[in-house]
């Protein structure tokens, strides 16, 4: 449990983190912070907050969806945003074309690995990824069409709002999925512990799993 509690304390954090960094190198982000973007530049509203406003919102729709919130779920919405809105408050503004790269990279390594750690801590899922589980479950649509369909949607609003789509949105979709695959097998608390070499069974004690 302490284990757990610590990935999920850290790597909430650690997502806002590498997100603002992704934001501030100005290249592109994924559906949900285009969107969060957009109404940021509407409203005034500092795009962290808005982060945070938006995982409530979403955490309503699981209502008639049937969803029930889980610690790491609520522990989404208060500290994902708080952390992009305190790290773009300390962080310089970048212009020169190396650094943006550089800070883009390093933001999408760190949401990688950030997925890793509160999705291994077992906690609930994150306010986003459970409405599309809830669409799965309560209207009977793939997956990927939830998340498709869903994302599509954030993306297109959040780009007429003012949010910025470009080759980082592309980089984004196609390497996350990648990146968290290799990530979450690290920290996932819910794998068995592997057997020592001298702990198992001999080949010819081995029981046939047929």
């Amino acid at each position: 449990m302490t284990r757990r509690v610590i990935q999920l304390l850290i790597g909430l954090p650690l997502y806002g983190v590498g997100d603002a960094l992704m934001i501030a190198a100005g290249f592109g982000l994924d559906p949900w912070t285009v969107f969060a973007q957009g109404l940021a530049v509407r409203t005034g509203v500092g795009i962290g907050w808005i982060t945070n406003i938006v995982g409530l919102l979403v955490l309503l729709l699981w209502i008639p969806l049937r969803q029930r919130p889980g610690i790491g779920t609520i522990a989404n919405i208060l500290l994902v945003g708080t952390a992009i809105q305190g790290t773009l408050a300390v962080l310089p503004p970048v212009h020169d074309l190396l650094p943006r790269i550089l800070l883009f990279v390093v933001g999408l390594l760190a949401v990688a690995l950030a997925s890793g750690l509160y999705i291994g801590s077992r906690f609930g899922a994150g306010p986003r990824d459970g409405l599309m589980t809830g669409m799965n479950a309560r209207l009977g649509w793939p997956i990927w069409v939830s998340r498709l369909s869903v994302e599509l949607t954030v993306l297109l609003v959040g780009w007429l709002l003012g949010g910025t789509v470009g080759i980082g949105t592309v980089v984004f979709a196609a390497g996350i999925g990648p990146l968290v695959h290799i990530a979450l097998p690290l920290f996932d608390t819910a794998r068995a512990p592997r057997m020592s070499p001298a702990a198992q069974p001999a080949p010819e004690t081995a029981v046939d799993p047929a």
